[in-house]
């Protein structure tokens, strides 16, 4: 790494020249840095806006899972092709990055484990296993609540080991790229140190790296509700400004969380069956919304159970007074009427029709044998908690809500993009030289087993190193060099930051405007309920805003760049987003995955409900469940769109003498 100057014109600004830039601070990103060094490509930095602060170290739900090939001594059997058959048929998702992921599953774990995260074994040594949503053969384990915490502290450690760089406060705001033949490739990036913001200009850093990995997470903070760390918010909008193509952007999934902390409420949160109600917005007028839409207390406390395992909202889970009819009602509940909603840990569901009181007996079979073996047929939801799972009242405890004493106030949340930035099998994007890892690369398709994300986060970082440090190890450019390939977009970002400063302008208050509308707009049309008409008409109101934002955004000093940068990057994404969607939708696309499309022609999800609320399913033999949507932005600014077909699984004799032969000729990574 070499820190040095640039001038451009009258400024000189610091210039960081370095192979590899990782930017981010979550496990995807710590995961890469560690293994680019471990690999011997040394040349490294890591830039982040603050250490610690995304999804890896602040999330997590009643037992967070990280999903993996099978390890247990048991009778299921597994391989990496087994394992890639299923994640390949949770839907558009390409069989080849379905096999890295599940031949590489085996590796990214046991380093994990060899870095000391606890995740549990029998006597003999064998990892147990568990079975997760869409998941046939107990792959699923766990080393608690925090897994992805645990992930993030090793890694960070071995980070630290090994005496990597690590630039923080160091919010990236443009990547730079070059055209590279048919192509781009990407030259370096743009970051703002925020301990410098008082000197106005001078806070502007810039990277001169061969390669970037880019580690930012999902983005989380174009949706009001929304169960990610209120301090992750991501950073799509510098991929696509840099020409990058984003695919599967529709599939997200949505699911019941806590809105005064943030926190997925599975497992244990619903197995104890607490009773919801809602009110209106002063907290009033208490009703027990779900009595009206289920026939018998059984069913509805059964409903509530099955929420634990079957958290996410699935539209195949609503039929015939399914766990998923819960989610959208509360939507409905607070998104269409309103009224705030809360769970209850004090008191049991009330009683339900003549001789419908609350009653552990019945429950299905299934529910009430769960509760048997797990010690939990006390008489109140809370003290089935407290039996069952301690920690999930002490963790919110933690944060200044008592179940014991208090209601929690809840909705249906965003949790995770199962769509994102295209990459192939090392996890390169279109743009050369510019790896999306984590949840910023959208490998997952469809459906994906519970967990599969930290998988294919360990995976795809560990693979993208390989690539970089087999192939991409030159050194950057010298100086005059990169000016030559980066001077216009450079001076276009610092010309973008001097034209956003006007002295007393009221930024921090047009910036929170902004927010609030793109993020109102997208969990009203773009969650889990998703009316056709609707989406495009708010795919048009989304890039009007864009306009207007882009060209008269204004903040009264230099201290109020990051925050600008970070909203025109959101405004720009989700406007990408909701064209993908309108897209999807004119193509025919139907329900599936974790949303509901409504369609006047198909079934009512419950017979309580009005025919607004009619949807269809969508079939397989459908044009869009053959295809995958990617979506770039042109250079006029308008968005190109583009339905590929999903790639097969690879067929491989695995014959042994050729692959050792191609290994031993440096074929295998190209």
């Amino acid at each position: 790494m070499k820190i040095s100057a640039l001038k451009i014109g009258r400024r000189r600004l610091p210039l960081v020249s370095v192979n590899t830039l990782i930017i981010g601070s979550g496990a995807a990103a710590l995961n890469a840095a560690v293994s680019l060094h471990a690999l011997g490509q040394t040349d490294i930095g890591l830039a982040t806006e603050e250490f610690g602060a995304g999804t890896s170290f602040n999330a997590g739900s009643d037992k967070q899972t990280y999903y993996k090939i099978s390890l247990a001594a048991s009778n299921c059997g597994d391989s990496p092709l087994d394992m890639a058959r299923d994640l390949f048929a949770g839907g558009c998702m390409h069989g080849d990055i379905a096999l890295a992921e599940a031949a590489g599953s085996a590796r990214a774990f046991m380093r994990l484990v060899e870095m000391g995260v606890p995740f549990p074994h029998d006597r003999q040594g064998a990892f147990i296993g568990y079975k997760t949503d869409h998941d046939p053969r107990q792959r699923a384990t766990s080393a608690g609540p925090l897994t992805s915490q645990w992930m993030s502290r090793v890694l960070a450690a071995e980070l630290r080991r090994r005496r990597i760089r690590v630039f923080d406060q160091h919010p990236v705001v443009a990547l730079l790229a070059a055209p590279d033949g048919e192509q781009a490739k990407v030259t370096g990036a743009v970051a703002i140190d925020r301990k410098k913001l008082a000197g106005g200009e001078s806070a502007f850093v810039v990277f001169n790296a061969v390669n970037i990995v880019l580690a930012t997470g999902g983005p989380a903070g174009i949706y009001e509700a929304s169960v990610y760390p209120e301090s992750q918010t991501g950073s799509h909008g510098l991929a696509f400004a840099a020409g990058a193509i984003g695919h599967n952007l529709t599939e997200w999934q949505y699911g019941l969380a806590s809105i005064a902390f943030r926190w997925n409420l599975s497992g244990s949160y619903q197995q104890v069956i607490p009773r919801y109600f809602s009110t209106d917005a002063r907290g009033r007028d208490e009703h027990e919304f779900l009595h009206a839409h289920f026939p018998d207390m059984g069913r509805l406390a059964t409903a509530i159970f099955l929420k634990g395992y079957q958290w996410p909202f699935d539209p195949r889970k609503i039929a015939d007074f399914g766990s998923s009819l819960i989610d959208l009602l509360v939507y409905r509940e607070t998104t269409v009427l309103g009224r705030r909603v809360y769970l209850d840990y004090r008191r049991n569901p009330g009683g339900l029709g003549p001789n419908g009181e609350f009653r552990l007996e019945s429950l299905s079979g299934e529910a009430h044998n769960y509760l048997s073996r797990s010690g939990a047929l006390q008489p109140t939801p809370i003290e089935r908690l407290k039996a069952m799972n301690p920690p999930a009242v002490a963790l919110f405890r933690s944060q200044g809500i008592d179940l014991e004493r208090e209601p929690l106030e809840i909705a249906v949340c965003a949790q995770h993009n199962n769509g994102g930035l295209r990459g192939n099998i090392w996890w390169e994007s279109n743009v050369r030289h510019l790896f999306p890892v984590g949840e910023a690369n959208g490998t997952h398709g469809v459906y994906r087993p519970g967990g599969s994300a930290l998988n294919a986060g360990q995976v795809g970082s560990f693979r993208a190193a390989q690539f970089i440090a087999r192939r991409y190890a030159k050194k950057p450019p010298n100086a005059g060099e990169f000016l030559g390939l980066a001077a216009e977009p450079l001076a276009a970002i610092l010309e973008q930051a001097r034209s956003l400063i006007r002295p007393g302008a009221k930024g921090r208050a047009a910036m929170d405007r902004a927010r609030r509308e793109f993020r109102r707009r997208m969990t009203a049309v773009a969650a889990p309920i998703r009316d056709p008409r609707a989406v495009a008409r708010e795919a048009e109101a989304a890039w009007r805003q864009w306009e207007k934002l882009r060209r008269g955004l204004r903040v009264a000093s230099p201290a109020e760049w990051p925050e600008a940068f970070r909203t025109l990057d959101l405004c720009l994404t989700q406007a990408v987003y909701l064209d993908a969607l309108r897209e999807y939708l004119e193509k025919g696309g139907r329900s599936r995955g974790s949303y509901l499309v409504l369609d006047p022609a198909g079934e009512k999800p419950a017979p309580t409900l009005g025919d607004e609320w009619r949807f269809s399913a969508a079939s397989p033999g459908d044009f869009t469940e053959r295809k995958i949507l990617e979506i770039r932005l042109g250079r006029d600014g308008e968005t190109e769109k583009t339905w590929v077909d999903i790639r097969p699984l690879p067929e491989s004799e695995a014959w042994f003498e050729t692959v050792w032969s191609d290994f031993r000729g440096d074929r295998v990574i190209r």
